[in-house]
């Protein structure tokens, strides 16, 4: 388990996603990010921080859009992870690739705030525990559904956005269901703060190396305006549970540009 804890740490990081909204016809939006974290511990199969562990991870990802129509939009979205543990004998176990990844998002409604639903796939490289090992493909397909919705409080504007999904997984790790949920509200005109749940629950198909799992991550971060439709993004995570997966504080920044 403590190689399949590598992998999923780093499958486990935050993607920066634009939500369920898709981009007007023409329009795109280049999202840029970085994550640095690492773990003390890790959760035993009944979530308790029992276990001690020594983990450190880099993840860095483009994930960019592109408004082929209002209704439908592209995604394009590149990812690099590097990763290393050490167990209690010294023994190091390092883990790094590329991933490449690409899909589409289609707005099926906005009515009532938006509904959409997203298919993507992802060739996952070191992000897969069959790669690292076994030296297979370890492809991946998702196919989730968003909605996202506004909303003003004190005279202030806000967004709430909820996704989620299965994701087919090559390989011996187990099929993973995600749940995804955004808060965001401008505390300032140039600034907002975002309060966002990730979520990863493997599925009932698990092979050795791999138990059932299950990460749960949460992420505050403060969003800046800085004009010429560019923003930055900055804050830090943490994980308040979880069931045989890492016990994980990091940090991360992210370049947006909207054309």
């Amino acid at each position: 388990m403590r190689r399949a804890l590598v992998l999923l740490a780093v499958l486990a990081a935050s993607p920066a996603q634009a939500g369920a909204w898709t981009e007007n016809e023409g329009g795109a939006q280049v999202i840029i990010g970085a994550t640095y974290s690492g773990a003390g511990t890790s959760f035993d199969s009944s979530g308790g921080k029992t276990k001690p562990a020594a983990f450190q991870k880099v993840w860095s990802s483009i994930w960019a859009e592109y408004g082929w129509t209002d209704d439908l939009t592209l995604i394009l979205s590149p990812e690099y992870a590097w990763a290393k543990t050490r167990d209690a004998s010294g023994f190091e176990t390092r883990a790094s690739d590329f991933a490449y990844g690409g899909g589409v998002r289609y707005r099926i409604a906005d009515s009532f705030g938006t509904l959409s639903v997203q298919a993507t796939v992802k060739s996952a490289g070191a992000f897969d525990m069959s790669v690292a090992v076994d030296k297979q493909s370890g492809e991946q397909a998702e196919l989730r559904l968003l909605y996202g919705t506004n909303f003003s409080l004190f005279d202030r504007d806000g967004f709430i956005d909820v996704e989620a999904g299965e994701r087919w997984i090559a390989g011996a790790r187990p099929n993973e269901t995600p749940i995804d949920i955004t808060l965001g509200y401008h505390v300032l005109s140039d600034g907002m703060a975002l309060v966002q749940s990730f979520n990863v629950i493997a599925g009932g198909d698990a092979r050795p190396p791999y138990t059932y799992y299950r990460s749960h991550k949460l992420e505050f971060s403060w969003v800046s305006d800085l004009g010429h439709g560019v923003s930055m993004q900055s804050g830090t995570y943490f994980s308040p549970a979880g069931q045989n997966s890492l016990d994980e504080l990091g940090a991360q920044v992210a370049l947006w540009v909207k054309f």
